[in-house]
């Protein structure tokens, strides 16, 4: 919704300056910013490997203005902003839990469950229109004869049954060959959520016991999906603050770390993603990988000539690193290991690919 700390939130992860306003639709382009994904073992390797430059994994936050109800008809600045999320791979839906006279809420009150279903209704009420439309193209290339229409059309009517009903499309039991079918359809109500609960700077350190953050939490926990309580007012004043003068900050606000750190960190497992590394005198990097990833295609994040050319490649553990103290002693004590084609890469492999095009 608007208001509720969305600009706010983002230029604290960011720091990329998205414009903040006390009125509805002050976004109006969404505001794009690349974050690193906080990872202490980056700083671990550097201190083994002391390389040129050290480069940690990274993603984007996209910044989007609030809907209203009736955003799925045009309403406020509705199908522009309904098209920005169709591009996005998951959601962070910020919600309002605080009370403060001098900003405003459209709806006149603060109430998050209230938003989030309305948010949910106009997501839902777009996705019914994607496979109305859907369905009547798959209705006309139907009388083809093709029975792949037929299985087509099967599905686009559990998933209008599902929507008409007000559930989501995500957590539903789908097949492997409907979920290609369905991520097509970029269906909002498909992609995973997460939860910001935006509390009021003094409620931060007691946030879990606020009856609005509670609310919310229930309602996350009902459909799946993750929860976070932040001030966003208290994350800009930590992300404008380094070292020291932030250590001091977070104590005194009773946290042990920011509020952001969490937020980026579950928004990286909310996508299915892991990190492994590389290494050297050259340079420590993070890369980014989604869960279950195969080593060749890993190598193909790096180059695809990795991927093609792939021959093996030479893994050791993070933990087994730190604990034999160099890549030599990882070798010496047997913790290197050589991997072919079907290994499954785990998040924290520290890797070197062997490859030849």
């Amino acid at each position: 919704m608007p208001n509720v700390g969305k600009s706010t939130l983002f230029n604290a992860i960011t720091r990329a300056g998205a414009e903040t306003a006390n009125y509805p639709f002050c976004t109006i382009d969404p505001n794009v910013g690349v974050v690193e994904v906080p990872d202490s073992r980056l700083d671990r390797l550097a201190d083994m490997f002391h390389p040129g430059r050290i480069v940690p994994a990274v993603f984007e936050f996209v910044d989007i203005a609030g809907l209203v109800k009736g955003a799925s008809r045009g309403e406020g600045l509705g199908n522009q902003f309904l098209s920005h999320i169709r591009e996005v791979d998951a959601i962070v839906h910020v919600v309002r839990c605080f009370e403060d006279p001098d900003i405003t809420h459209v709806d006149g009150r603060v109430s998050p469950l209230d938003d989030i279903e309305t948010i949910q209704l106009e997501l839902t009420l777009a996705d019914l229109e994607t496979v109305d439309r859907r369905m009547e193209k798959t209705r006309k290339q139907r009388k083809s004869g093709d029975k792949r229409y037929d299985w087509e059309l099967s599905v686009l009517e559990q998933v209008h049954h599902i929507l008409s009903e007000g559930r989501s499309v995500r957590g539903q039991a789908w097949g492997e060959e409907e979920r290609r079918f369905l991520a097509d359809l970029h269906l909002l109500t498909a992609k995973p959520v997460l939860y910001v609960a935006n509390v009021h700077e003094r409620d931060v350190s007691t946030a879990g016991e606020q009856p609005l953050v509670r609310q919310v939490r229930e309602y996350a926990r009902s459909q799946g999906a993750g929860m976070i309580p932040v001030s966003a007012k208290l994350e800009a004043e930590i992300a404008e603050l380094e070292g020291e003068d932030r250590t001091l900050f977070l104590a005194e606000a009773g946290l042990e770390e920011s509020g952001l750190d969490r937020i980026i960190r579950a928004a990286y497992r909310l996508l299915g993603l892991i990190t492994y590394f590389t290494a050297g005198e050259k340079e420590v990097k993070a890369w980014t990988i989604r869960e279950g990833t195969k080593a060749p295609q890993a190598a193909g994040v790096i180059h695809s000539d990795f991927e093609r050319g792939f021959i093996r490649a030479e893994v050791v553990s993070f933990t087994d690193l730190m604990r034999s103290g160099s890549m030599a002693g990882a070798r010496e004590q047997g913790l290197l290991r050589l991997e072919g084609k079907d290994y499954v890469v785990q998040d924290g492999d520290v890797v070197h690919f062997r490859f030849n095009v």
